[in-house]
């Protein structure tokens, strides 16, 4: 076989797949922002056997699984995003919040911690990436919400992880990082809630009543 030859099929061959990639992308695209995650995540998932390496298609496939609520492939999406754009506040925050809903969700107390500490250092990153847009968002709240459940998951007295220090120490944060949201919106009743729920945890613990 001729080179010229050869050249010309491994061209079409190439343009062949990353134009098969822009349809299944285009596709995914246009039913995500429809909001039909069953139909995008189907779309991008062919897209990603192409190109594993289009941080857009994974960040929307990493959304599209956490709305269709499978948190355990929102995570890995996210996590193969996050390893192409390290910088990305948000797909920081989405991982950090499917963590959360698994910490919630699973029954297993070791896996508890890992999702919750993991949604915490996550919502972390995303704050020192982008601290001013974490006051402008729910980043804080998230943050929040996960160390509070971590805070109540290690103060359950009849379990082996049990930790009054660490305990104590999240709810704290937890009552800190809800001051923050609530420092820029004091109409927030849910907020109010939260932090009542954290402060009333804290004085058992301690035994002020």
């Amino acid at each position: 076989m001729r080179l010229s030859v050869l050249f010309s099929i491994l061209v079409f061959s190439t343009v062949e797949r990353a134009a098969a990639q822009n349809a299944y992308t285009r596709l995914g695209q246009q039913a995500y922002i429809d909001g039909n995650f069953k139909v995008a995540i189907a779309q991008l998932e062919k897209g990603r056997l192409i190109d594993s390496t289009d941080a857009s298609a994974l960040w929307m496939l990493g959304y599209s699984y956490f709305h269709n609520e499978n948190f355990a492939k929102s995570i890995a999406a996210f996590t193969k995003e996050i390893a192409i754009e390290p910088a990305d506040a948000h797909a920081y925050y989405y991982r950090a919040k499917a963590q959360c809903h698994l910490g919630l969700d699973s029954q297993v107390p070791t896996e508890k911690e890992k999702y919750f500490l993991g949604s915490i250092i996550d919502l972390t990153k995303a704050i020192s990436i982008n601290p001013a847009e974490a006051r402008m968002t729910s980043f804080y709240l998230n943050r929040g919400v996960a160390y509070k459940e971590y805070g109540f998951f290690r103060l359950q007295q009849n379990m082996r992880l049990y930790d009054k220090a660490r305990g104590i120490n999240s709810l704290k944060a937890a009552i800190a990082d809800f001051q923050k949201v609530l420092d820029s919106d004091r109409g927030r009743q849910d907020i109010i809630v939260l932090i009542d729920e954290c402060k009333e945890k804290l004085s058992t613990v301690l035994g002020h009543h």
